[in-house]
């Protein structure tokens, strides 16, 4: 099986196969808010997680996301000058969840009732260095590797 390996302080997802080689390395941006599992704190939780439900397969690069819902806008520009301050989940979405009751499952530090993503961004987004809301971004390029590359149910570990 996969693995996936989300390393918060050098800001990359490392892909690795069955014997722990890496097959793939990417550049990734977590929480501004550093890490944390609580709900509200737009923090990026740590911990054993598992890709709970993968979203988007077929859709257009820059498909916009409300609510895990793609809602028909593809990003540009000028979206973004339209809809300022939204928080743009962009292409495909792998949702996690959380596996250690107490610590990023269940009760208030609930991974997957907090809605954490590893998703694509905006081409202008700086990769390498935090900056989300608590998710993981990735290029849009990026994520759709990744999409195809993890069936759900692939363990993800995030590491602080």
């Amino acid at each position: 099986m996969l693995k996936i390996i989300i390393d918060i302080p050098a800001q990359t997802l490392r892909l690795l196969d069955t014997s722990g080689k890496i097959i793939r390395s990417y550049r990734v941006s977590t929480g501004a808010n550093g890490v944390g599992e609580e709900n509200g704190s737009f923090c990026t939780p740590r911990g054993k997680h598992y890709i709970r439900a993968k979203i988007g397969k077929g859709l257009p690069d820059n498909s916009v996301f409300v609510k895990r819902r793609a809602t028909g806008e593809i990003y540009t520009p000028e979206l973004s000058m339209a809809k300022l301050g939204r928080d743009w989940i962009l292409t495909r979405i792998l949702w996690l969840s959380g596996k250690e009751p107490g610590y990023n499952r269940l009760g208030s530090c609930d991974t997957m009732r907090r809605f954490v993503y590893i998703h694509g961004t905006p081409e202008i987004t700086e990769l390498g260095k935090p900056g989300s809301r608590g998710c993981v971004r990735m290029s849009n390029a990026d994520i759709v590797e990744l999409f195809e590359l993890v069936p759900a149910g692939t363990p993800v570990d995030i590491l602080a």
